[in-house]
């Protein structure tokens, strides 16, 4: 527990929760939304890889396995990933299952282009996926950097039974490094903009990045900077901090003057 009992009921005022700690639930629950969609995007990637050679080639997934398949309809403009109806063990060490299914105007890469991600039973490590995710190529920044705005509103519906969390995200993905490489490993992104959601304990919140986050691909949690800081509806502010780009798979939380260090789940 993030908090003790005690510590919980003296920083929030209240004995509404005196079993569970809001804070451990909300960074846990943020984290896996956030590990979660932004996986979904470096799939999609991925996936051009092998099958319309828009992306980089010539290197080896980093989520993709032999369990997994890519299908493309270019008339329609759609692309199926199907990793299966039982669970399909992936590169990044992660189990999967369903399909995501993207539609696209044009190449990532192609300044203006719209990729539209959706889920069909689509699980990780059991952990059921929907929603919808939209990423549109905004094309070149003032600082010379490609951009693109990205839009969700999902669910994740969790393995362990204790609920579903909802999120709802408006994101600026900035690609920092890497764009004019031949490989993955070396891309970084920053991340700007706001979220809103709910918990798996049905606590609503709000939440806006106050240092962009940055993804590095060569790390295995991909989110390795930046800040966030947390609004519980009726309640205090908290913040959670990824580090300073270190590849570990911590995060710390704060609130009211007091910081614990969390791992992703």
């Amino acid at each position: 527990m993030l908090i003790s009992t005690l510590l919980f009921l003296f920083i929030l005022n209240s004995c509404r929760k005196a079993s569970t700690d809001i804070s451990e639930t909300l960074g846990n629950d943020n984290g896996l939304a956030e590990q979660t969609y932004n996986d979904v995007n470096q799939i999609s990637e991925e996936a051009y890889d092998g099958s319309l050679n828009s992306y980089k080639t010539g290197e080896a997934s980093d989520v993709l396995s032999t369990c997994s398949t890519v299908l493309v309809d270019t008339v329609a403009r759609i692309i199926t990933i199907d990793f299966g109806t039982t669970n399909c063990m992936c590169a990044d060490g992660k189990n999967r299952r369903g399909k995501i299914v993207i539609n696209y105007t044009g190449r990532y890469k192609e300044a203006g282009s719209v990729h539209t991600i959706t889920f069909d039973n689509y699980y990780v490590n059991d952990n059921k996926v929907e929603g919808t995710k939209t990423v549109t190529n905004m094309g070149m920044n003032t600082s010379g950097n490609y951009y693109y705005n990205i839009s969700i509103i999902g669910s994740i519906i969790k393995a362990d039974g204790s609920g579903t969390i909802s999120w709802t995200s408006s994101r600026v993905r900035t690609w920092i490094n890497g764009y004019s490489t031949s490989t993955r490993s070396d891309d970084k992104y920053s991340i700007t903009g706001s979220a809103s959601g709910t918990t798996a304990d049905g606590d609503a919140y709000t939440a806006t990045i106050s240092d962009a986050l940055t993804i590095d691909l060569s790390c295995a949690h991909k989110i390795t900077a930046g800040s966030i800081i947390f609004n519980k509806i009726g309640g205090i502010d908290r913040t959670i901090n990824f580090g300073s780009g270190a590849c570990d798979n911590t995060f710390t939380i704060s609130a009211a003057g007091r910081t614990r260090t969390l791992t992703f789940r």
